[in-house]
């Protein structure tokens, strides 16, 4: 079955929807913390022990730990997936002037000089 992220999205709202899941419409932004550090944690146990297959399922479950994240934003009208998307876009083509730009990296080394000096460019934290 092929699901397309407009329908995880979807699927997250559903969940959170009064007809969706107690669970899921009771958490918030401090109650999603402890979420995402266990499946962070568990993706890193993954490629720690070069489980392929546990790998692409923590992934998963990591996403859509991200996915509930941005549904409660949403609602909260502090921002949506959508504008998730389009900031990450950007903040990754403004970081990779090698590759979207006239800079040069030949090496992985050269490219994260330059990933850093961008960076610090283009974000007042640094």
């Amino acid at each position: 079955m092929l699901v397309k992220f407009q329908e995880l999205i979807d699927l997250c709202s559903k969940l959170r929807s009064e007809e969706g899941c107690p669970w899921d419409r009771k958490q918030t932004y401090e109650t999603m913390k402890k979420c995402i550090i266990d499946e962070s944690a568990e993706v890193v146990g993954a490629i720690e022990k070069n489980d392929i297959p546990n790998l692409e399922e923590e992934l998963g479950d990591l996403l859509f730990n991200i996915l509930l994240i941005a549904q409660i934003a949403s609602e909260n009208k502090d921002f949506d997936m959508k504008s998730v998307m389009e900031k990450i876009g950007k903040k990754i083509i403004e970081r990779h002037t090698w590759v979207f730009g006239s800079d040069k990296a030949g090496t992985a080394e050269e490219a994260l000089a330059l990933w850093k000096k961008n960076k610090k460019k283009k974000s007042p934290r640094g």
